[in-house]
């Protein structure tokens, strides 16, 4: 697919692996580009040959957050409304990447700052080079952490640490990331490490894959009960589905299966 302005889209062994590409500006976002980036996400989901998508950037940085030149966020005397932005612009793209019934892999090639880290956050899978910075920059500008971080870290790093992550702006390292359990794996090579992540998924029954991404989110907000309850719809649903009949016969034929995510 091509048309994009701020995105490189490539489909690639049952992959799409999409590339932000403002270099000039360290992968910072404005509207037209988290636009781009939701609009490519939808068109992989709607591709049934497609299975996993990748998300990676071009140049020394992984996305740093809100392109402050963008008009819309601009402070005058009356002020500006923030919120709205989140609304209708970074909520959105970070929902289009959680929402996603393919598997979504982060390739961090370089620094996360800002809201950047709620995008990279906001993947299911994610891959970094050792030695990346992730800087949670928003109390240097009189901000509060947003876009779905508040949330993600303060589960992963407890109350004190999050707080001074976001408070101190001291960045956390990719190796510290990768301890805490935020990111999956460390590698030299992040975009090949993401795309071996791929391969494995691209194998697996898309029915399968989508409804064990829905229940690991659902379970966050849930009870052990409710919890519970789901598990056992996903399991009656997927035991009708003709993937897990040939998961099985594949299994007792000891052969490799071929999922067609009916």
């Amino acid at each position: 697919m091509s048309g994009f302005k701020y995105l490189i889209y490539k489909e690639e062994n049952s992959s799409v692996i999409i590339s932000i590409n403002r270099t000039e500006v360290y992968n910072a976002l404005n509207f037209d580009a988290k636009m781009e980036i939701i609009q490519a996400i939808r068109e992989a989901n709607k591709t049934s040959n497609v299975r996993s998508i990748i998300l990676t950037a071009e140049g020394k940085a992984f996305c740093t957050g809100q392109d402050l030149n963008d008009r819309s966020i601009q402070a005058s005397e009356g002020g500006v409304d923030l919120g709205n932005t989140l609304q209708t612009e970074w909520n959105p793209l970070i929902n289009a990447i959680r929402d996603s019934k393919k598997i979504v892999i982060a390739a961090i090639n370089g620094v996360c700052a800002g809201a950047g880290i709620s995008v990279a956050i906001a993947c299911d899978l994610i891959v970094s080079k050792p030695g990346i910075k992730f800087v949670g920059a928003f109390s240097k500008l009189g901000l509060a952490p947003d876009a779905g971080s508040t949330y993600t870290f303060v589960r992963a790093l407890g109350y004190q640490k999050a707080l001074e992550f976001f408070l101190m702006g001291v960045p956390l390292m990719s190796e510290e990331m990768c301890s805490s359990g935020l990111i999956n794996a460390l590698a030299e090579n992040q975009l090949e490490k993401a795309i071996e992540f791929a391969s494995t998924i691209n194998k697996l029954s898309p029915l399968s894959t989508d409804m064990i991404k829905k229940n690991l989110k659902s379970a966050l907000d849930s009870s052990y009960n409710e919890s519970m309850e789901r598990e056992t719809f996903a399991q009656r649903y997927l035991g009708n589905s003709s993937d897990y009949k040939e998961g099985l016969t594949a299994f007792l034929s000891k052969r490799e299966p071929q999922f067609n995510g009916n």
